[in-house]
């Protein structure tokens, strides 16, 4: 399905989670994530007891934790809408610190905040252990949708041509003398992703005419196709068979 492709999130590693099989990774994310939805707001000690799950899965694949608290950068926009809620929310108001704040709306926020982070958490350790191109692979294994995830593999092999791209025109501006200091540049940031936007779409027309003159019939080949055994289920489905029996206690 293509040559390797390290990106950035992944953290090259021989523990028992970096050799499961992708597909196996895959489900069992999925899983955890679900059952971490459906866990009342009210049981805290439910999401503390997923958050030491998640502590020891990363201990097993050598993660390290500040690893992972840089890559959390991402949930920074769903931290400050959840600081908003109560803030703007309706209902019954209590004060903290000298705010009035909502109730239902502190509820929203810790719902949200504690959500997200497992689930922002859970990611960042797939993603940490196992390649891009090799995620894409499981999900082949997993009978997702053959265009869906030929869309994503395009989008992983060519994202890096696209910045560089970018990044070619931006040296460019700035060798003639270009600044973007105020608002008055923005017509030329604008033709800028104009012409990037017309570059990406010729560029994918001729690697498409290239594929079709290679004989691409709407399926890619795979290169290296990964079976996963028993055993190996097992260990990969343990995290979300844990939570799930965690999750049946907070009832």
């Amino acid at each position: 399905m293509g040559a390797g492709h390290h990106h950035q999130l992944y953290l090259p590693g021989d523990s028992v989670v970096h050799r499961l099989p992708p597909q196996c990774k895959l489900l069992a994310v999925f899983a955890f994530a679900i059952v971490v939805v459906a866990t009342p707001r009210e049981r805290f000690w439910a999401f503390a007891a997923y958050a030491v799950l998640l502590g020891a899965v990363a201990l097993v694949a050598r993660v390290p934790g500040t690893y992972v608290l840089r890559r959390m950068a991402i949930e920074v926009p769903f931290v400050l809408f959840a600081f908003l809620i109560p803030v703007i929310g309706l209902g019954e108001r209590t004060t903290i610190l000298g705010m009035s704040l909502s109730v239902p709306g502190l509820w929203a926020a810790w719902n949200i905040l504690a959500k997200a982070t497992l689930g922002v958490i859970a990611s960042i350790l797939l993603a940490a252990t196992t390649e891009p191109r090799v995620i894409l692979i499981g999900a082949q294994r997993l009978r997702l949708p053959a265009l869906l995830v030929q869309i994503a593999m395009f989008m992983l092999r060519y994202m890096d041509v696209i910045v560089d791209e970018m990044r070619r025109m931006r040296v460019a501006r700035e060798s003639r003398g270009f600044e973007a200091r105020d608002l008055r540049q923005v017509p030329v940031i604008a033709r800028s992703a104009g012409a990037l936007f017309i570059r990406s779409y010729e560029r994918g027309e001729r690697v498409h005419l290239a594929m079709l003159s290679r004989g691409y019939s709407g399926q890619m080949p795979i290169l290296h196709d990964i079976s996963a055994s028993v055993r190996q289920w097992g260990i990969a489905l343990a995290l979300p068979a844990v939570a799930l029996a965690v999750w049946g206690l907070s009832w």
